[in-house]
């Protein structure tokens, strides 16, 4: 079956009775669906092959693991010196030497992005120029190659292709693509690996916090120090805060809010997220000076916030402004835009404004309206892959 996309368009009369002939010879499947539109210059009907899915309770997911059918693994070696011969090859467990860099020095990074469908069952990736530009910093930071933008491009997008049916329905969650790169040479010695291996792998999802997000202040773990890697996706940057974080959780909060490491005065960012205070019409979140990591979702909230007409400012904010914020809101990857309930600090409770009316959930709309297709994206933000 021929399939087209939306940008086949003719360019003057004579090519409109090619495509009228096409079209009109296609012998189309039961299950084909017509997309009917304007082509910039003529009007026509369209047809894509309807999607097939894997078979899961869509309604049901959370965010976890689902194994899915592919990966896509690239090995940079120190005779080659470059990243060669990316391929795909079936989900499963991969063999390493036990005196790898990534095993015993933590030697490694990741990224998280995420593949959204359409209403038309097409695909399409959110920014992934910014997580390849996010790789290449941290990989320099952490003494490692890394892909270049376009290998890195191309292996989340035959990664996403090739798990295509586990991307889940219009509205119904997302495909969450994860690229690792890590050091995969041996070495006993305390150095940079010789070897390394950046691997993609992807996993439907669905709410990261499926309840009310309530954070309590951590008053003794600092999650990131001047200097360190807290700007960066460093893997070794997570499992540090899994203590606190266990015993939050026990006492029945969501997650943890960090404090700065200098001061231990100024609010930073969650285990896993960014975070903003609204107060009139201004907005403000912690600066990314090292100890915070860059938020992609936080840059494009940052952008359409602005274009909402509100005032974005980047500062130090101390822990005592929120207990005056008329709203407050985490953004992620992982979460995409939410609400904080309440905030405790020190036994204090600051609960804060929630519901359909809040600026974090009209931020919520227009972000996931831009990621799944359904606003027009004016930015370039997004990117169609089938």
């Amino acid at each position: 079956m021929f399939m087209f996309s939306r940008s086949i368009c003719c360019a003057n009369l004579n090519q409109l009775s090619t495509f009228e002939t096409l079209f009109s010879n296609l012998k189309l499947r039961p299950y084909a669906t017509p997309l009917i539109g304007p082509l910039q210059t003529c009007e026509s009907r369209i047809y894509r092959e309807k999607a097939e899915y894997a078979n899961v309770n869509w309604d049901e997911l959370g965010f976890a693991l689902t194994k899915t059918d592919y990966m896509y693994v690239m090995n940079f070696t120190e005779e080659e010196q470059k990243f060669f011969n990316g391929t795909l090859t079936r989900f499963g467990n991969i063999e390493m030497c036990p005196s790898s860099g990534i095993l015993n020095y933590g030697q490694g990074l990741f990224e998280g992005l995420k593949a959204y469908r359409k209403e038309d069952e097409g695909i399409l990736l959110f920014r992934p120029q910014e997580n390849a530009l996010r790789m290449k910093i941290g990989a320099d930071r952490m003494c490692m190659p890394s892909p270049t933008v376009d290998q890195f491009i191309d292996a989340v997008k035959k990664t996403v292709l090739a798990n295509k049916r586990w991307v889940p329905p219009y509205g119904r969650g997302s495909l969450y693509v994860r690229p690792l790169l890590m050091g995969t040479g041996r070495n006993l010695g305390v150095k940079p690996s010789s070897d390394y291996t950046f691997l993609v792998y992807a996993s439907p999802v669905g709410n990261y916090h499926k309840g009310d997000l309530n954070l309590m202040v951590e008053d003794n773990v600092r999650r990131a120090i001047p200097g360190g890697t807290g700007g960066i996706k460093a893997v070794t940057n997570y499992s540090p805060v899994y203590k606190p974080l266990t015993e939050a959780k026990a006492k029945g909060f969501s997650d943890l809010l960090f404090l700065d490491a200098s001061t231990g005065s100024n609010i930073e960012e969650g285990s896993a997220c960014n975070i903003f205070i609204l107060k009139g019409n201004v907005i403000s979140t912690p600066t990314t000076h090292g100890t915070i990591l860059p938020g992609i979702t936080r840059k494009s909230i940052m952008e359409i916030a602005s274009d909402f007409g509100y005032q974005v400012e980047e500062r130090a904010i101390p822990i005592k402004e929120v207990f005056d914020a008329e709203e407050i809101f985490c953004t992620g990857t992982a979460m995409v835009v939410k609400s904080v309930a309440s905030i405790t600090y020190q036994g204090k409770r600051i609960e804060y404004k929630l519901g359909a009316e809040t600026l974090a959930q009209k931020l919520h709309a227009t972000l996931t309206g831009i990621q799944t297709g359904l606003i027009e994206d004016k930015l370039g933000w997004t990117m169609l892959i089938d």
